[in-house]
């Protein structure tokens, strides 16, 4: 008997022609993929896009009743908040599902929060302030800075222009990302150097796949070293070409292990379940920082969580297989 899968994703609310558009249709095909792949192993297997109308997708789980929930479930655009709303009505009903649990995601989302944890609970991480109001607060900790929407991921609000200078460059931006995606904006002191990538799976115990390394390549003089909107959902563009992964990346010994170090005790810190990524920028002294902990990363088969899987030897099948059944057996 293998168990019943239903594999869920946000159903995408964005227009076709709006900016932010290609991150929701990755999430479309993420999940439809997924859920081939499970059916080809020969799960019974479902597939649902999750909307506005909990009571829609709470009527869909008492008539399929399944044994494993997939979540591939981000939350919607521009409201973040609902990816761990929808993780606790499985826990609220009972219903295992693969990955982190709610408060976990959550607290993960919350970039202000998170990095708050992080120092309480000795991780290094770059200094920051969080915004909720105008007007800006005086940045007191050098230049340059980068903002951040405060509770968006997969990149949302991530431009060239996010990098700034100096405070009336700060203000300005801290205004805009305010009125486009709400309250918190964080500010955080960018860290020039290398972005490292490092992806953990728990099976049961967590261990790191091998790191990966964003590669910044020469552009256009003024952009910055970081990975932008464009540059992760825009194959093929400017940003893209710039900002091309290496896995495993070329790390010495010493850093590897602070790495790992940092990277394990934040997965156990932010209660995360199952697999997880932790972003780091390292500086030309070798010291990594800890940007954030994603807890619902992309799984998308060509994506870098999928590249760290091959590095490690792991087939992709097996790695899917296993998040299921591992549930499915402590029921």
């Amino acid at each position: 008997m293998k168990p019943r899968i239903l594999v869920i994703h946000n159903q995408p609310l964005l227009p076709p022609e709006h900016p932010e558009y290609a991150s929701e249709a990755e999430a479309v095909e993420t999940a439809r993929h997924i859920a081939n792949l499970l059916s080809h192993c020969k799960y019974e297997c479902g597939l649902y896009a999750v909307g506005l109308d909990l009571r829609e997708f709470l009527d869909h789980l008492e008539q399929c009743r399944p044994d494993v929930v997939f979540n591939l479930f981000e939350g919607f655009a521009h409201r973040g908040g609902t990816e761990a709303v929808v993780a606790g009505l499985l826990e609220w009903h009972g219903i295992p599902f693969t990955g982190s649990p709610s408060w976990a995601l959550a607290l993960c989302r919350d970039k202000p929060r998170a990095k708050a944890l992080m120092l309480g609970s000795g991780i290094s991480t770059p200094p920051f302030l969080s915004v909720h109001a105008l007007p800006c607060p005086r940045w007191p900790h050098g230049w340059p800075a980068i903002v951040k929407p405060g509770l968006e991921d997969a990149s949302v609000g991530i431009s060239h222009d996010n990098v700034v200078s100096d405070q009336p460059a700060l203000a300005e931006r801290v205004a805009t990302l305010l009125s486009r995606y709400g309250p918190p904006v964080l500010i955080e002191k960018y860290v020039a150097g290398r972005e490292i990538n490092v992806a953990i799976v728990a099976d049961p115990s967590p261990r790191l796949l091998p790191p990966s390394e964003i590669i910044f390549r020469p552009r256009r003089s003024e952009s910055w070293p970081i990975v932008t909107y464009e540059a992760k959902w825009h194959p093929d563009s400017e940003d893209d070409r710039a900002t091309r992964p290496q896995c495993p990346a070329d790390v010495d010994s010493e850093l590897a292990a602070r790495l790992e170090a940092m990277a394990l005790r934040a997965f156990e810190v932010f209660g995360c379940r199952q697999y997880a990524r932790c972003d780091f920028r390292v500086d030309s002294q070798g010291q990594p920082f800890l940007l954030e902990v994603n807890p619902n990363p992309d799984i998308h088969p060509s994506a870098g969580f999928a590249n760290a899987l091959h590095a490690a030897n792991i087939p992709y099948e097996d790695f899917l297989r296993r998040l299921v059944t591992s549930l499915w057996q402590k029921r």
